[in-house]
């Protein structure tokens, strides 16, 4: 058994550690109890040995990572420039829709019926941003949590020895 045992890296250590802060943080955690597993984590050695220490915490810590202010503005700024880059990409479809009609000679602006979809997906698009709408950050537009996906172990927060363990839910 040891000997398949993979050891933890110093950035999985830390990771942990941010959970643990967040859950003092949150009141979830007394300052004893927190030092007490900051201490734990990082003595461990190998990567089945941090779970347990974040295991009673909601969804084993992880949703405190997302409430902190770093990943609300890393969330914010990607979505902006999600939104710029959706925005772009219909301008440049637009450009390239207006002058195929101006060479087809067509009497009807027929690239009117594309774009409107495609205006309407960037309507939805900046709506579902302005309601911080995506799976690991709570609910979208409509109220609900996510599509069932689990996706608390993925992204820049998820752990990496749980994604390779396969511990993310």
């Amino acid at each position: 058994m040891a000997g398949e045992r993979v050891r933890a890296s110093d950035e999985e250590r830390e990771q942990y550690a941010n959970m643990v802060r967040a859950g003092m943080t949150e009141g979830r955690l007394t300052l004893e109890e927190g030092e007490e597993r900051l201490a734990a984590v990082y003595a461990t050695k190998f990567r089945d040995e941090l779970p347990p220490i974040t295991a009673d915490l909601p969804d084993g810590g992880r949703r405190g990572l997302y409430e902190t202010p770093e990943a609300k503005e890393q969330f914010a700024r990607d979505g902006r420039r999600h939104l710029w880059g959706h925005a772009g990409f219909i301008a440049v479809v637009a450009a390239a829709l207006t002058g195929l009609w101006a060479l087809s000679g067509a009497h009807f602006f027929w690239p009117a019926i594309p774009l409107f979809f495609m205006v309407f997906g960037l309507a939805r698009h900046a709506r579902w941003r302005a309601y911080g709408g995506h799976p690991r950050f709570g609910r979208g537009p409509w109220g609900h949590h996510g599509h069932g996906r689990g996706d608390w172990g993925r992204g820049p927060w998820g752990a990496a020895s749980d994604r390779q363990q396969g511990w993310s839910r």
